[in-house]
């Protein structure tokens, strides 16, 4: 069955070339709720403090809070990207990232080698790929242009060939930071169609964004993160008042 547990979770990485006793380093610690501490010879990010959480299947998590509050860094957590300074992130099931969808795209490749080679890098087997090569294909509606490299494709092109490819998986625990799009608003009618039926074909979701609507719309739980720490932790709508709440507050002081 697939789970998370996340148990008195700790992150600190260090900034190379910041001295500890730097002019800098004392702004950027006052900037940042001291998430940024000094040691004898570098400086420490304080990035994730005393994270506690378990999910199950069925939860859908919004993560919620400002730029910096550490709703990328968590899910980086989630995905294996960073280890815990200390604590522990237990995750059963197979996890899809979406984190940096065109990761892994090789522009001198054509289309059809990149939905090999990045459906290889997202952990498909080789056979799972080629069952679900044609619908891939189809899917950009991309043509003879998936017979051509990369290079030559608009961005909007190539996103939506990451697009086709990260959505054809099957997960147990999916990890997005922001609901991801096509970057052509011609195709986003049939890529939201798409990308709902993604996301419920997923056991676990955590999700970051700004959207009220988004995390109201896929979300049954949320955790309100500031400097590195959970705030709240509840039903989507009484975590996003408070947010706003405290908002208002930091505002107006």
């Amino acid at each position: 069955m697939s789970s998370i547990q996340v148990a008195r979770a700790y992150l600190d990485y260090p900034l190379v070339g910041i001295g500890s006793r730097s002019l800098k380093t004392r702004v950027l610690s006052s900037a940042t709720g001291s998430l940024i501490s000094s040691g004898d010879d570098i400086a420490v990010v304080n990035a994730l403090h005393d994270i506690n959480f378990s999910l199950k299947e069925g939860d859908r998590l919004g993560l919620i809070g400002h730029n910096g509050a550490g709703k990328s860094t968590l899910l980086k957590l989630l995905a294996g990207i960073y280890q815990p300074t200390s604590g522990s992130v237990d995750a059963n099931g197979r996890i899809v990232s979406t984190l940096n969808i065109s990761l892994g795209l090789e522009l001198e490749a054509t289309g059809y080698e990149n939905i090999i080679l990045r459906g290889l890098l997202l952990g498909m087997r080789r056979s799972e790929i080629d069952s679900k090569l044609r619908e891939i294909a189809a899917f950009t509606e991309l043509g003879e242009y998936l017979d051509m490299p990369v290079r030559i494709y608009s961005s909007g092109m190539a996103t939506r060939l990451a697009f086709a490819t990260v959505t054809a998986m099957d997960s147990d625990i999916l990890l997005m930071d922001e609901v991801i799009g096509t970057g052509d608003a011609s195709f986003m009618d049939k890529a939201e169609k798409r990308l709902n039926e993604f996301m419920n074909r997923s056991k676990i979701i955590v999700i970051a964004s700004h959207s009220d609507y988004v995390i109201k719309k896929f979300c049954n739980k949320a955790l309100l993160l500031e400097h590195g720490r959970i705030v709240e932790e509840g039903f989507p709508d009484a975590v996003i008042e408070t947010y706003h709440s405290r908002t208002v507050e930091v505002v107006g002081a």
